[in-house]
């Protein structure tokens, strides 16, 4: 029997990565250049998913080793400005989020989990990235290590 997998509940809205953002830094002394960073609200998104992760994994001496299943699903919110039979179709999976953010970039944000759940992200040899719409929005993470599965 497959043991159950390690769960990462973030609530609220689930946000996606959000693209490099660059700046030109120009020092008194020395040549310019360009700085990459990430923006702050996804900064303060993968900051809450490291909690929820570090707390998941309170479980677990060290983050986990060898190779993984990772299956990330966003919950997004039903948009209030729709008609009933429209959230009531959303709510029931009927009406599928098409829209942004992308799925991949709620792939991206399990960066955040690097050294906390697991050693590092290439680790994962099989990724699920999946979108609903739910009264109850969220960001939910299941790993599970691949001999266990």
């Amino acid at each position: 029997m497959q043991p159950p997998p390690i769960m990462i509940i973030l609530p609220g809205p689930p946000h996606g990565k959000g693209r490099p953002r660059f700046r030109v830094v120009k020092p008194r002394n020395g040549p310019s250049f360009v700085n990459t960073y990430t923006d702050a609200a996804t900064r303060a998104y993968e900051a809450r998913l490291t909690e929820a992760g570090r707390s998941a994994a309170q479980a677990f001496e060290t983050p986990l080793d060898g190779p993984l299943w990772v299956e990330v699903t966003a919950y997004m919110p039903i948009p209030a400005s729709w008609s009933k039979k429209a959230q009531a179709a959303a709510a029931n999976f009927d009406t599928m989020p098409t829209t942004k953010p992308d799925a991949d970039n709620f792939a991206k944000c399990v960066d955040a989990l690097n050294g906390v759940v697991w050693q590092d992200d290439s680790q994962i040899v099989r990724l699920v990235v999946q979108k609903f719409y739910s009264e109850r929005p969220r960001l939910v993470v299941k790993v599970w290590k691949w001999e266990d599965t």
